[in-house]
């Protein structure tokens, strides 16, 4: 006689066991309590870990982010790890690094192309005189290849491409853990978006009253948000979080290199 899964033997008796279904029941129940708890526990702690970066970066000394977030990307990394996600998981696989160093490369070249297009016209060309990067040119390029690498980009990287989208995209609908990833990088840029009233194009467009700044930190986390679907679509076709960070690196960088070089050169 063949027993199916839920039938077991006792002695020379054979029978269905109500007790084995209750067991599987009970243990299925308890893995996914479990793995929810293990989920809400990375989420609770990736939130509390940005809250104290925007706090570090407020309150500390100048470029305290270069600091103090790569040291947070590390422990955020490791907690992700010991949750159960791997390098694939985070986008930090050995075997995606080439491809997702190529997916940058070009991602580096497009960013440069439109923003000579963009100097060249003089309407988009105000969009550049950012008053917070009227630097001379070596803090620019220390601006542009330390502060923004490792006191910006590494950390968001990890968190939102890495950590957040590895986590959700493993238990979760793919497009549903892209969105969440999103809409979260979006909102992350609400405290950012204050200071982009130093930009000449910014205040000419939207003035500077208080409805005027309601609009910028909309519009702000609007766009970056949907940044932040484009650097997760990167992510998840190159396998790798340098994609990202490659794109990413260029928008800001090659932003700060350029406002520099028109600050300098006072073509206004």
């Amino acid at each position: 006689m063949a027993l199916s899964p839920d039938t077991f033997s006792t002695g020379s008796r054979t029978s269905h066991g109500p007790w084995s279904l209750s067991w599987r029941s009970a243990v299925s129940v308890w893995r996914r309590v479990t793995h929810n708890r293990r989920v809400l526990t990375v989420l609770a702690v990736v939130v509390a870990a940005l809250a104290a970066v925007s706090v570090a970066n407020r309150l500390g000394p100048g470029h305290t982010g270069t600091v103090v977030e790569p040291v947070v990307a590390l422990g955020l990394i490791l907690l992700a790890r010991r949750s159960g996600l791997t390098w694939h998981d985070l986008g930090l696989s050995r075997r995606t690094w080439w491809r997702g160093l190529k997916y940058a490369l070009v991602a580096v070249a497009a960013v440069a192309v439109v923003y000579l297009v963009a100097v060249a016209v003089p309407v988009t060309r105000q969009a550049f005189l950012d008053g917070r990067y009227q630097l001379p040119a070596g803090a620019a390029l220390l601006t542009a290849l330390v502060f923004i690498p490792l006191g910006t980009i590494l950390l968001e990287e990890v968190v939102f491409r890495g950590v957040l989208l590895g986590l959700l995209g493993r238990h979760r609908n793919g497009w549903l853990a892209v969105s969440i990833s999103s809409v979260l990088f979006g909102l992350w840029h609400i405290l950012p978006a204050a200071a982009l009233g130093a930009n000449r194009l910014v205040t000419v467009v939207l003035g500077s009253g208080p409805g005027a700044r309601i609009v910028l930190i909309a519009g702000v986390v609007a766009f970056t948000g949907l940044a932040g679907w484009l650097l997760c679509e990167l992510r998840r076709r190159s396998g790798s979080v340098i994609a990202a960070a490659g794109l990413h690196w260029a928008t800001n960088g090659l932003g700060v290199l350029v406002t520099s070089l028109l600050w300098s050169a006072r073509v206004v």
